[in-house]
This record gives structure tokens, C-alpha cells and sequence, in this order.
């Protein structure tokens, strides 16, 4: 069993609201986490028609049947369940129940319409650096991706990801979402793992498969919810302008990316033209798990202005307390990676508190009040 670090922080927020839920992707190790975290807790799949159909019959009492606590598996197969228990833990708030699932569309929305105010909500990724500590070369690790059943059950990458993916076009999507030409749909996810560190252009995306730009970002949103993809906002002062400027796409998971770009060896990974945007896409969504494990909300942002003067990644530790980061597959340091982060401190001046370089070597390099490190030290 490998440790995840957002344990602490599940079973800290436990003693705090009698509802924790528990969203993130598709095998991302909700179920493993939570019976790890609560072993005294009664375990409870509402995958099972059985169990489903005994809980419908009386809902109430086998909630309040919880003397030492609930973890409730696949909670959105029961919608009408979040209802009986706003009322429960209305009623007893020394119950605890943990809820998780794989359908995030249908948690969101009954969290929002029931347990609002009651319950805290945690997101689990795939496997962080910090909790893999691999020894892989980082070829092998954007090949491999971060999945628990690459590593934890010994997978081969291309078995899990294509049961992964076909998982989530054939069951997930049929199940919620009334998508007329599935093989279309196809296409543009494969499409958008071909644009991983770009940004988005829905009227780009729209011309190339012959679809309105509504389709195109609303298809975006089913990725983003789902946890399949995320997009980094830009950063301006102006905080509206971050909502209106195009954002940058990454996925949460390379391994994915890796299979829908049809590469099936780290050896090609190594060669291929998106090795830098693969390179990148892994380092960036490493923050995102270091700020989801804490319970915290990503504050990540990237810059770019007309005339191309860009910063990877911005992260904002609180209001306009700003730390700037280059990312480089390149394995040697150059003076010229620093370039973007300097034109940046000239612009923001004070508020920017510290820059460091991300890279793909092995050497530490101190140089022009940047520190330029290897990617794993960078972001454990």
C-alpha cells in the first residue's frame, strides 16, 4: 500500500464536519484511501443492487444505524440518499459518513442542492511524486503516468489507460450526457491531448472538427469535470480578466495523454515533439496534487502578453504575494531559462517574492537569484 498524504487532512476535516466527501478521476484510489484512513468505519457499495435496494427500502434507519461511522462507496448511484442525509446529521452531528464516487457530475450538483455548509470537500488525483518517490527516468515516468494500478498492481501502462479511457467514453459519458456522435467526441479528446500546454481556442478546435464553439468548450467542461483535464487561468491584476483571457490545457494524468498520442514506450516519449508539452503538462499538474493533498485550493496561474513575453506557472500563496516558475525538459541549465521570469519581476516588482527553474537535470545551479533544480525536488 503506498501512504497518500491527503489522509491527514481527510481524517483532520472528519472531526470537523460529519460529512466528508471524497471527489477526483476514475481509479484514483478513493476507495483504497478511505478504508485506510477509517478501518472501524462500516464499509458500504452502493454499486451493489442489493445493497441499493435494502437502503431505498429504509434509508433512515440504516443511516442511523452508524453507532462508529459510514464510508458510503459510489454515493451517486443514490441521489435521493443526500437528502435523508442532510436530515440525519441534522438531527445526530456526532454521526460521521464518508462519501465518494467516480461520478463527479451528479456529487457536485447534490452536494450544492443538499449537504452544503455540512459537508468538506476533499479532491484525490492519481499517485504525486512525493508519495511514489520513484527511481524511473522521467521518459519512463511521463510514459507510466501516476495511476495507482500502474504501480500498485503492476499494470502494464497501455492496459490501464485503455480500459481507462474506454470506461469513461462508453459508461461514464452514456450514462449522463447526450453526446449524438460519440466518435466525434473521440476526436476531440484526442484532439485536445495533442494541445497539452496550450492554450485553448474553441474557435480553433471548432473549424478543425466542423463543430460549434458552443460544443467545443462545453465538451471542454465534461473533461474538466470529470477530472480528465484542467485549464491554467492567466494571471492579470485585473482578477476578471483571468476569467475572460483564453486559458492553458493540461491533463491530470500524462499516462493518458501518452496513450491517446498512440506512443507506447518510453523511448518514444523521449523522441517525440511533445516531449517538452508532456514535460511541462507533469510538472504542472504535480502542483495541483501538492494543493489538493493540503486541502487547499489550487491558486495557479501562467502570463503571456502580446508580444510573447511568457511565465510557465504563477502561484499565488496569498493576494498578490506571487512565486514565478520556468519549466524546461531541457537536462542543462541556460542563462536565457531565467528570460520570462525576469521580465516578469520588472513588471510586478515587490509583490513577486521568489522564481526558481524547473528542469530535467540533475544539477542545482544558483544564478541570477533563481534557483534551478530537478523537477522531483521542485515539487515535493
Amino acid at each position: 500500500m503506498i501512504e497518500r498524504t491527503l489522509k491527514e487532512e481527510l481524517l483532520r476535516v472528519s472531526e470537523h464536519f460529519p460529512v466528508s466527501i471524497l471527489t477526483g478521476p476514475r481509479q484514483s484510489g478513493k476507495t483504497t484511501l478511505c478504508k485506510m484512513a477509517f478501518p472501524n468505519y462500516k464499509y458500504v457499495n452502493l454499486e451493489n443492487p442489493d445493497t441499493r435496494e435494502m437502503i431505498i427500502n429504509d434509508p433512515m434507519s440504516f443511516l442511523r444505524n452508524n453507532p462508529n461511522g459510514m464510508i458510503l462507496d459510489e454515493a451517486q448511484r443514490y441521489p435521493e440518499l443526500f437528502s435523508y442525509l442532510q436530515v440525519i446529521v441534522n438531527e445526530d452531528k456526532s454521526l460521521r459518513f464518508v462519501l465518494s464516487g467516480s461520478n463527479n457530475f451528479i456529487l457536485m450538483e447534490k452536494i450544492t442542492q443538499s449537504l452544503a455548509g455540512r459537508a468538506a470537500l476533499m479532491t484525490l488525483l492519481p499517485l504525486s511524486v512525493a508519495e511514489l518517490r520513484p527511481t524511473q527516468s522521467t521518459d519512463e515516468m511521463m510514459f507510466r503516468g501516476f495511476y495507482p494500478a500502474v504501480w500498485g498492481d503492476g499494470l502494464q501502462p497501455y492496459d490501464v489507460y485503455s480500459n481507462y479511457y474506454r470506461t469513461y467514453i462508453e459508461r461514464d459519458l452514456q450514462q449522463l450526457i447526450n453526446i449524438k456522435d460519440l466518435d466525434l467526441f473521440r476526436q476531440f479528446v484526442r484532439l485536445m491531448a495533442s494541445r497539452v500546454a496550450n492554450e485553448f481556442n474553441a474557435s480553433h478546435i471548432s473549424n478543425e472538427l466542423g463543430i460549434d464553439v458552443k460544443t467545443a468548450q462545453h465538451w471542454l467542461s465534461i473533461l474538466t469535470t470529470s477530472y480528465i483535464a484542467f485549464t491554467l487561468p492567466p494571471y492579470y491584476r485585473n482578477i476578471g480578466k483571468r476569467i475572460i483571457k483564453a486559458h492553458k490545457l493540461y491533463f491530470f494524468e500524462t499516462g493518458l495523454v501518452t496513450y491517446l498520442l498512440g506512443i507506447e514506450s518510453a523511448e518514444q516519449v523521449a523522441t517525440h515533439p511533445l516531449r517538452g508539452a508532456l514535460f511541462e503538462n507533469m510538472v504542472v499538474s504535480e502542483f495541483y496534487k501538492r494543493r489538493f493533498n493540503q486541502g487547499k485550493t489550487p491558486h495557479l496561474f501562467f502570463y503571456r502578453d502580446n508580444a510573447q513575453k511568457e511565465v510557465d506557472l504563477i502561484e499565488e500563496q496569498s493576494f498578490d504575494q506571487l512565486y514565478t516558475y520556468e519549466i524546461k525538459s531541457a537536462k542543462r541549465y541556460n542563462t536565457q531559462f531565467a528570460a520570462g521570469l525576469d521580465y516578469f519581476r520588472k513588471l510586478y516588482g515587490s509583490k513577486v517574492l521568489g522564481g526558481e527553474i524547473i528542469y530535467d537535470g540533475v544539477e542545482q545551479v544558483e544564478s541570477n537569484g533563481y534557483t534551478c533544480r530537478n523537477w522531483q525536488l521542485a515539487v515535493l
